[in-house]
């Protein structure tokens, strides 16, 4: 048998299944930092040093350092001439440049997925909605870290269902340059001040 003949006949008998691949230590570091500055981990203005990232995801230095370089690329951290790294520090000029940002692109991908949303979508987005006035109700900062995971879950809920691949990292970008910056605005809003409330 031709040896083409074989590797197809082996494609076949395998359903068509790929290799699945290994998530690197370096991806996983790098997906819980980013996952800790979505949901406002860390704060405006902290310093992160890679030693104690290191100890705290009980790793060593080198996929924390390469995380880390990797986020400053993306503008969610910032490299300082001292050569360390710290979160951003909010400035109306950045508030109002990411919310053009956020108003522009998930507008559109909303407005992609509202036809996408079936009733089990919406439901979803009440049980989420619910669970996170729940979370709202004890302001400290387990429940605003809470509350936090939850508008991002329902958010990205809606992103997703609009299915687009071009559109999808921008928002993610925005959300990742955004958390600090979402967490620190969960501890200032006040519903009894609010005139919407």
């Amino acid at each position: 048998m031709p040896d083409g003949s074989r590797s197809q006949s082996g494609r076949a008998g395998g359903g068509g299944i790929t290799p699945v691949l290994r998530e690197t230590l370096h991806d996983r570091v790098y997906a819980e930092l980013r996952r800790s500055l979505v949901h406002g981990v860390f704060v405006s203005g902290q310093m992160l040093r890679i030693q104690d990232l290191a100890e705290k995801l009980n790793t060593s230095t080198m996929p924390v350092r390469e995380a880390l370089a990797r986020l400053i690329s993306e503008q969610a951290l910032e490299a300082l001439p001292n050569r360390s790294v710290r979160v951003p520090v909010i400035t109306r000029e950045k508030l109002d440049d990411l919310a053009r940002a956020r108003v522009l692109i998930e507008g559109e991908v909303t407005a992609r997925a509202m036809d996408r949303l079936g009733p089990g979508d919406f439901a979803r987005l009440k049980d989420l909605t619910r669970s996170c006035e729940a979370a709202f109700t004890v302001r400290n900062e387990d429940n605003i870290r809470r509350a936090t995971e939850l508008n991002h879950a329902f958010h990205d809920h809606i992103y997703r269902a609009a299915g687009s691949p071009v559109l999808q990292p921008m928002i993610e970008s925005l959300w990742l340059q955004s958390g600090p910056y979402v967490h620190a605005a969960a501890f200032l809003h006040d519903e009894t001040s609010d005139p919407a409330g």
